[in-house]
């Protein structure tokens, strides 16, 4: 946020282009918001970020699924949890490392907007995100505390958070230590009303007319979305001299969310008698969705001074692991198999999902005045995963042996399937690039990457119910009680390529500068996870598989072609930055869905484009009022028709790609006054406002157009040199929003034609809505120190 002050607006000092300078003098589509910027808005993750930078969408769907990151509209999947299509890569220093941290203790984040693939690598098809920590201070002993307390809508208890900052010097000017601790609770505020009291004995659909028979079978738990997490940081830096400057960092983060922030208001079928009283902050899951996450880093950052040159090295081991659990009823339903037929059915799955991930980078960047600079660097990256899903269903054997004589064993353990993954993949890359200053107006850099990457993946899925208590031993595949078969079938892929840029800058006067880019990025294939299907199974029975087409997708790659400029005016009391852009996207990874089983995967589909504007601006009106705006305008759309995409359609030329809206705008105000004999008052307001998104890809698939909304925050500061209290209110009209859709309207019954409604969709809940949060009243306190 602009800063009042007689000598302008502040520098903001960024090193994005693996060189340090300042924001208005980077040629490239770059915002970094400080963290004073942070502070004043009231941005706590990712999620908030995205508000405030033009050309990107972050959908807040709450903590228990990382939530997609969109730029530029480059984006194919429908709506819903995990539908984030990995087209932007995060950083936390030099260390690539996806996650929705905390933004405590933080400098600042910057955003490169637009394909970054000759610096940044895989995972940048869209751009980068850099959170840059706060540096260890060799020289002062320092410390910050810190909480909050609020108070939200629909929510029955207070939320709250605090922290500490503590950095100190061991030995002066040459190793210190910095530390910092943070507890988050959020307690929620979607209402879980309607829990089976027992899985496969209560029955989950009573007559919603009799109040005793509601409560003889479903529970309530209030506030079921709220989140704790527990974050924090140590780092030692070391600089024996003054050419060498060495940081060891470890980050520890756990998050143990209760459920999402899905309602069922307006969502359930006409038919569904339960439309009638489901309330507008309630969700209609039959069991609780928990999940449990952690992740840490151990990070190693050197330079070293080399004269000609600075060598940089970077290396990371980050571990990711995740345990929860899901409401499965409605999937097991729509698969239409008979599950429903069984009073008493409800279905949860069980997942734990593993990922270690090791990265070195070296490069070199070059030192000194001449007119050629450069920079050269390789990169390696080793990501091993593993995943298992289990899926329950309480009482379906009793009810199959007992009810429908199928002459199969009872399965104490109600496991009705199990799926298993393992992947590896290792890229490996070569990069650099090289600027010359034509003249003293003129720059111009060219870049490339030359990258490898492999894949191994194994995998495979069991039915144990249906296997133990459906079929029978004429079927020839009858088992025992507790026994489950997996032959992880091994499948693996490579792929190599190269990547470029080019960039000019032209300096059209002190204060204007132009420049014009051609770049390129790319992700890598993967696999999808999911067992091969048994070619010799019939047809009529029950497999949830991947056909040989369905296991493997491979890389897809973006061109961008931008035209952009950067001015400053009115004695730096005004900077207005805007972009022109346009995306050509091939081989998109488009989401879909198994041919048996209706499972999620990525596919190979066609070609895509983005074009828009992108608009920033910073100002200082008078000593006491300052602003900052953005607006994006972005058109995404297919560029050829897809065939069979969809279970029972087919994507257009110009269809509207989903997860995006075309237009999207902030402002924020800052007043800052002098008062109470010479405390400093600020008085901060923002607003930020999108248009309508889409849910599928050109509403085919039954989606729909979420509509557009606009969000109002404001605050007011009272500081002191060393501390500051804050009283806050968070979407200050309370807008009711839904942010994202799970699902589509042919679980309601409500296909568009040629779609196919679901299977009893009487008793479906599947679909549903991501809500914003709702308004949030709040007091911080804040209080730094020095010795």
């Amino acid at each position: 946020m602009a800063q009042s002050a007689d000598i302008g607006i502040e520098t903001i000092e960024v090193t994005a282009t693996r060189r340090a300078g300042s924001l208005q003098e980077a040629p490239l589509n770059i915002t970094a918001l400080t963290s004073d910027t942070l502070a004043e808005q009231n941005i706590a993750d990712l999620d908030d970020v995205a508000r405030w930078v033009p050309g990107l969408t972050i959908t807040d769907q709450g903590g228990r699924n990382d939530s997609p990151i969109i730029v530029r509209g480059l984006n194919t999947n429908s709506s819903g949890p995990s539908s984030d299509g990995g087209t932007v890569s995060t950083y936390v220093g030099e260390i690539p490392l996806f996650i929705n941290m905390r933004l405590n203790d933080i400098d600042r984040v910057e955003v490169l907007i637009g394909p970054q693939g000759t610096l940044y690598g895989a995972g940048t098809l869209g751009g980068a995100i850099r959170y840059l920590p706060k540096k260890v201070e060799l020289d002062v002993t320092s410390g910050e505390v810190y909480g909050d307390v609020s108070s939200m809508n629909e929510s029955d208890s207070i939320g709250a958070e605090a922290g500490f900052v503590f950095n100190t010097p061991l030995i002066d000017d040459v190793l210190g230590v910095r530390m910092s601790l943070n507890k988050l609770h959020d307690p929620g505020f979607v209402d879980y009303n309607y829990l089976v009291r027992e899985g496969g004995v209560s029955i989950a659909d009573p007559d919603w007319q009799d109040a005793s028979d509601v409560d003889s079978n479903l529970r309530s738990k209030k506030d079921a979305n709220g989140e704790d997490t527990l974050s924090g940081k140590i780092a030692l830096r070391w600089t024996p001299t003054e050419d060498i400057d060495a940081t060891l960092t470890y980050f520890y983060q756990k998050q143990e969310v209760e459920g999402r922030s899905i309602v069922h208001y307006n969502a359930l079928a006409e038919s569904n008698g339960l439309s009638e009283v489901i309330g507008k902050y309630e969700s209609a899951y039959r069991y609780v969705e928990p999940r449990e996450k952690e992740d840490d880093l151990l990070s190693l950052e050197l330079t070293v001074d080399l004269g000609f040159a600075e060598l940089v090295s970077a290396t990371g081991k980050s571990s990711f692991e995740a345990l929860g659990q899901r409401d499965q009823t409605d999937l097991l339903i729509r698969l239409a198999y008979s599950y429903e037929e069984f009073p008493a059915f409800s279905s949860f799955t069980r997942e734990i999902d593993n990922r270690d991930v090791f990265t070195q980078e070296l490069r070199l960047v070059s030192k000194g005045d001449s007119a050629l600079t450069w920079i050269v660097g390789g990169f390696y990256n080793k990501i091993e995963s593993d995943g298992e899903s289990r899926e329950f269903t309480p009482k379906y054997d009793e009810f199959a042996v007992n009810v429908w004589e199928t002459g199969g064993n009872l399965r104490p353990d109600s496991l009705e399937y199990i799926s298993v993954d393992e992947t590896t993949t290792t890229e490996k890359a070569l990069y650099g690039e090289v600027s010359y200053a034509v003249t003293e107006q003129l720059d111009i850099t060219l870049g490339a990457r030359f990258y490898q990457y492999d894949l191994e993946t194994a995998s495979d899925v069991d039915f144990p119910l249906l296997y133990t208590s459906i079929l029978t031993e004429d079927d020839g595949d009858f088992r025992q009680s507790n026994e489950i078969i997996l032959d992880l079938l091994e499948n693996s892929a490579d792929d190599s390529g190269s990547l470029f840029k080019f960039n000019a800058s032209y300096q059209f006067s002190r204060d204007v500068m132009g420049y014009v880019t051609v770049s390129e990025g790319f992700r890598i294939g993967g696999a999808n996870g999911i067992g091969a299907c048994d070619p010799d199974a019939s047809e009529d029975v029950q497999q949830v598989c991947a056909l040989p087409n369905e296991r493997i997708y491979d890389a897809d790659t973006t061109t961008n072609y931008e035209l952009g400029f950067k001015s400053t005016w009115l004695k730096n009391k005004l900077h207005f930055n805007a972009a022109l852009f346009n995306v050509d996207w091939d081989d998109a990874q488009v989401s879909g869905s198994t041919e048996n089983g209706q499972q999620p995967i990525l596919v190979n589909a066609g070609k895509a484009n983005s074009k828009g504007a992108e608009v920033m601006a910073r100002a200082i009106f008078s000593d006491e009022l300052s602003a900052y705006a953005t607006y994006a305008f972005t058109k995404a759309e297919l560029t050829e028709d897809v065939t069979d995409l969809f279970e029972d359609s087919d994507a257009f030329d110009g269809d509207r790609l989903p997860g995006t809206p075309e237009h999207q705008f902030s402002l924020g105000l800052k007043y800052s006054t002098e008062v109470m004999g010479g405390k400093l008052l600020d008085v901060i307001y923002g607003i930020t406002a999108q248009s309508d998104v889409y849910s599928t890809i050109g509403l085919h698939e039954s989606g729909e157009a979420l509509a557009g909304y606009a969000l109002s925050n404001v605050s007011a500061s009272l500081s002191d040199e060393d501390w500051s209290v804050t009283l806050y209110i968070d979407n200050l009209f309370d807008k009711y929003a839904y942010s994202s859709v799970r699902t589509d309207l042919g679980d309601i019954g409500q296909a568009v034609s040629p779609d196919i409604n679901s299977n009893r969709v009487d008793i479906m809940r599947n679909y549903g809505h991501f809500l914003e949060r709702p308004r949030t009243i709040g007091l911080k306190f804040n209080y730094q120190f020095g010795m």
